[in-house]
C-alpha cells in the first residue's frame, strides 16, 4: 500500500491491464494449489498482495528491505507453485507453441526489450508465463532428454549459488566453494578407482567441454610444445572413437585446430559397443597412411542405445600402443554409485582421463559436469599462463588453492554447491538407491513392450542403461512384411506421433534414425520420480496418438 499511492497517478495508470492481469495471476494461482498435497497448499497459498514499484525501489535503495522481501516472496511462492504442480501427473509437461507464436506474444506475455523500466507487478508476469511456456522437465512423464527430474535440495543449492554471486577463479573470492569441489573431485576420482596420490579435475560447463578438456590434456601431455608453437610444429594426430560415440569428439578435434577428418569413427556391434578387434585395425591403418596416433574415447552409455563399450579390452589395446585412453561416462558414469550396476564400467579405473555428468543420472540441477585427469598436475602445465591480475604467488595464503589456471576459462560458475549439497542430503547410498529405480523403470519398459503387439523393440537384448529404444506400428503397418516399403512409411511414424504429442503436451519422448533403422523412439530415465503407471500411460498414449496412421 505505501507503494501504490507513488504509482497511482503514473504507473499503475499506464499498467492498468497488467494490474488486473496480475490479479488474475494471484486468483488462478490459488485456485491451482487447492488439491497441492498438503506441505505444498500450507506454503503456496501465501500470496501477499501485489508488489508495487520499479526495479529501483528494491533495494541497496535506501528503505528498499520491504518491498524487496514481497517481491521475492512472490518469486518464491511462484517457484514454489511450479515446483508442486510437476508432481503432478495432470498437468501439461508443455504448452506448446510455435516460434512465431512466442515472439508475437501470448497474452501480454512479450520478449521485446522496452526502452522504460517496466513495474515489478509485471516482472513478476513475465516469471510465471516464462515457466508456463517453458517445458517441465521435472515432470514424471518427461523421458526426452538424458537430463531430467527437479531435486528440491538441488534447487536450494543453485538459489543460494546465484544468491552468493561469486567465481570460481581463486581462493579469496570463492573459499568456501573452491574447498568443496576439492573434496567432491578426489571423492569422485576415489569412485572411478584411482589411488590418493592420482587424480586431479575441474568442473565444467557440460560434457562437451569436458570431453574437450580431455583431448586438450591428452595433445599437451604427449607434445607440450603445442602450448607456445602450435599445431604446426605436430605430426598429423589421429584420434579413435565409436561409431555410437558422442558428437563432442569431433567437434573438439575441429575447435583444437586437428581436424575432424582425423577423427577415425571405429565400427560397433549390434547393441552400440565398440568392438576392439576393429580398433586394432583402425590404429593399424592410421599409422600406415603416415598419421600419429594418440587418443582414444571409449563410452560408457551412449546417447542412443545406452551401450558401454568394452573398457578392459580398449584398456589393453591402449597401454600396447601409448596412447591416451578417454572415457566419456557423461551419461553412463552415475552407475558408478550403485553395487548392481557399477560393474558395467569395470576397466574405468584404467582411463587416464574421465568425463562425468551429475546433471544427467544423478539428477543434479543443470548444469554440473566433470573432467577426471589421473595425472596430478597436468591439467595446470597444459592450462596456467598465470595472470598476474588474478593468480599472484605472494598471497598470504596457500596459493595451490587457486585453482582458476587450471581452466581454459576465466569466470567459472559455481556449479559445485549444489551438488555436495545433494550428496549431503542423499548420501552415496541415496544416488545409488536413485540410479537403480531408473534402471528398474527401464527393465519395466522393456518387458512390457514386449508383451504388446503394437510395439517393437529395436534391440532385443535387455537395456544395459536406462535407454529403451522401440517403434510404434500402427494398425495399418502390422501385416506388411519387411522391406523398403514398410520402413518408408514406418519413417514417417514416430515424427508425427511426436508432433501431436508436443501439441496436446501430455507426455515428451525423442526419436532419431540410427544407422540402417528408420525412426524410432528413444525413451531414457532419469528422474526417479517416475513410476509405473507414468510407463504405461507412455505406451497407451504413444498407442492412441498414432493409431490412425
Amino acid at each position: 500500500n505505501m507503494y501504490a499511492d507513488k504509482y497511482q497517478s503514473n504507473t499503475l495508470k499506464k499498467n492498468k491491464h497488467k494490474k488486473n492481469k496480475y490479479n488474475s495471476l494471484t486468483h488462478n494461482f490459488l485456485n491451482a494449489n487447492i488439491n497441492m498435497p498438503l506441505i505444498c497448499a500450507r506454503v503456496c497459498v501465501c500470496v501477499s498482495v501485489c508488489v508495487y514499484g520499479l526495479h529501483t525501489d528494491l533495494l541497496p535503495a535506501s528503505g528498499g528491505e520491504e518491498l524487496t522481501r514481497g517481491f521475492l516472496q512472490e518469486v518464491v511462492n511462484i517457484l514454489l507453485g511450479y515446483i508442486c504442480k510437476s508432481s503432478q501427473r495432470g498437468s501439461k509437461v508443455l504448452d506448446f507453441h510455435h516460434p512465431h507464436q512466442l515472439k508475437e506474444g501470448l497474452e501480454g506475455f512479450s520478449m521485446d526489450l522496452p526502452d522504460l523500466p517496466e513495474t515489478l507487478e509485471q516482472i513478476l508476469v513475465d516469471c510465471r508465463d516464462t515457466l508456463k511456456y517453458g517445458v517441465n522437465t521435472g515432470h514424471p512423464r518427461f523421458f526426452n532428454q538424458l537430463s531430467s527430474g527437479l531435486d528440491v535440495i538441488g534447487v536450494a543449492g543453485e538459489w543460494l549459488t546465484s544468491t552468493a554471486n561469486t567465481n570460481m577463479f581463486t581462493y579469496e573470492v570463492s573459499p568456501v566453494f573452491i574447498l568443496m569441489e576439492e573434496v567432491l573431485l578426489r571423492k569422485m576420482q576415489s569412485i572411478v578407482g584411482w589411488s590418493d596420490d592420482e587424480g586431479d579435475g575441474i568442473f565444467c560447463p557440460g560434457g562437451t567441454i569436458s570431453n574437450l578438456y580431455s583431448i586438450l590434456v591428452a595433445r599437451y601431455h604427449f607434445y607440450p610444445e603445442v602450448k607456445t608453437k602450435g599445431m604446426g610444429a605436430l605430426p598429423r594426430l589421429a584420434l579413435f572413437t565409436s561409431e555410437h560415440s558422442h558428437y563432442s569428439v569431433k567437434k573438439s578435434a575441429a575447435v583444437l585446430g586437428m581436424g575432424s577428418e582425423n577423427v577415425v569413427m571405429v565400427k560397433c556391434d549390434e547393441r552400440g559397443k565398440m568392438i576392439p578387434a576393429e580398433l586394432e585395425s583402425c590404429i593399424v591403418t592410421a599409422e600406415a597412411k603416415g598419421l600419429v596416433p594418440f587418443y582414444v574415447n571409449a563410452t560408457a552409455g551412449t546417447t542412443v542405445y545406452g551401450a558401454f563399450d568394452p573398457l578392459s579390452a580398449i584398456a589393453d589395446i591402449c597401454h600396447r600402443h601409448t596412447l591416451w585412453m578417454h572415457v566419456d561416462a557423461a551419461w553412463g558414469g552415475g552407475l558408478l554409485m550403485s553395487d548392481r550396476h557399477s560393474m558395467k564400467l569395470q576397466g574405468i579405473e584404467r582411463a587416464w582421463s574421465v568425463t562425468w555428468n551429475p546433471h544427467k543420472m544423478m539428477g543434479v540441477p543443470l548444469q554440473c559436469s566433470v573432467i577426471l585427469i589421473k595425472k596430478r598436475g597436468l591439467l595446470q602445465e597444459c592450462n596456467e599462463l598465470g595472470a598476474e591480475y588474478l593468480f599472484q604467488t605472494d598471497k598470504p595464503y596457500d596459493v595451490r588453492y587457486d585453482t582458476g589456471d587450471k581452466s581454459i576459462q576465466c569466470g567459472r560458475h559455481v556449479d559445485v554447491f549444489k551438488f555436495w549439497l545433494m550428496w549431503k542430503a542423499k548420501g552415496s547410498e541415496g544416488f545409488g538407491s536413485q540410479v537403480d529405480k531408473c534402471l528398474e523403470n527401464a527393465e519395466y519398459l522393456y518387458d512390457q513392450l514386449q508383451r504388446r503387439k503394437d510395439f517393437e523393440l529395436v534391440l532385443k537384448t535387455k537395456p544395459e542403461h536406462s535407454n529403451v529404444c522401440f517403434w510404434y506400428i500402427p494398425p495399418s503397418l502390422r501385416g506388411l512384411p519387411p522391406g523398403p516399403d514398410r520402413d518408408t512409411r514406418l519413417h514417417q511414424v514416430a515424427p508425427r506421433i511426436k508432433g501431436r504429442m508436443m501439441e496436446k503436451g501430455s507426455v515428451l519422448i525423442g526419436y532419431q534414425p540410427l544407422g540402417t533403422r528408420v525412426n524410432f523412439f528413444r525413451c531414457v530415465f532419469s528422474n526417479p520420480a517416475t513410476q509405473q503407471e507414468d510407463i504405461d500411460f507412455l505406451m497407451d498414449e504413444i498407442a492412441r496418438l498414432g493409431n490412425d496412421l
